[in-house]
């Protein structure tokens, strides 16, 4: 006995097939996009927690940058003293050879010219020696804070205070001369003493510089393994999502036929009425 009742089969079908067109769509989605968050409702705990995640690796990298800034800014600051250093040990060497009777008064005057010259280039650096529009060894003291961490607590700042003096007034080389064996030995000490002043000086750089440099290893191992796990969570399963359309794509077309199956019981209900 045929009777005329609700197509069951048919609407059955046709809601496996909605299904599997849906998941088929969304694992497209997902290679497209390269992202398993594509769709709003795949994952919504698992996309918040990605999204934070993501926005400290971006914090981080803006702190690294920071770090990175503050090293140039020191390194700045390092190669003018280094200049300086090797001015004062170029100073020390005119004095050493002016103290000697094996030059004539004379050829002192040549040793004196250089001197001079190299005394007012020492402390022409220290006045011009700048980061931006900051100067670093004039002796202007000032405080910097440098963010090198996500967090607006004190532990994500790294502080130092700059007031290096390295003109040629606090080093004590200024006004000074080796015209004389007299001259040329008594100078002798008070570039020692300004060679020392500029070693402290180095060493109170190196010491931050050491600093930034932790620092900013600290940060680039934190980018890494915060990246790899946000890769890990938001990422699309490339060869799964690969997996998941090609499947649908055959139970498709399967469903499609039990569909057409599904629909010929009716087309026999007409074929008995006409």
């Amino acid at each position: 006995m045929l009777r005329v009742t609700p197509v069951t089969a048919s609407l059955m079908a046709q809601r496996y097939l909605g299904t599997t067109q849906r998941s088929t769509e969304k694992a497209m989605k997902d290679l497209a996009s390269g992202t398993r968050f594509s769709s709003p409702g795949a994952d919504a705990a698992g996309a918040a927690i990605a999204e934070q995640i993501r926005g400290q690796v971006r914090g981080q990298k803006a702190a690294l940058n920071n770090a990175d800034n503050a090293t140039s800014f020191i390194q700045v600051a390092e190669g003018a003293l280094n200049e300086q250093n090797n001015i004062l040990i170029r100073l020390r060497e005119l004095a050493v050879q002016a103290a000697s009777d094996t030059y004539s008064d004379k050829e002192r005057e040549y040793l004196n010219y250089e001197y001079t010259q190299l005394a007012e280039e020492l402390d022409r650096i220290a006045k011009t020696t700048t980061f931006g529009t900051t100067a670093l060894l004039n002796g202007r003291s000032r405080d910097y804070e440098f963010q090198v961490g996500t967090s607006a607590g004190d532990d994500s700042i790294i502080r130092y205070t700059s007031d290096t003096d390295t003109t040629a007034t606090e080093l004590g080389v200024d006004g000074g001369t080796i015209e004389s064996k007299s001259d040329a030995r008594s100078n002798l000490k008070e570039i020692d003493d300004a060679m020392m002043k500029v070693s402290a000086a180095r060493a109170k750089y190196g010491a931050i510089q050491s600093r930034m440099d932790s620092a900013a290893n600290n940060l680039q191992v934190g980018i890494e393994n915060l990246t790899s796990a946000h890769s890990r969570m938001a990422d699309t399963d490339v060869a799964q999502a690969i997996s998941d359309v090609r499947r649908g794509q055959i139970l498709q077309q399967y469903q499609a036929s039990v569909l057409s199956q599904a629909n010929t019981t009716n087309e026999t209900m007409l074929r008995l009425i006409a």
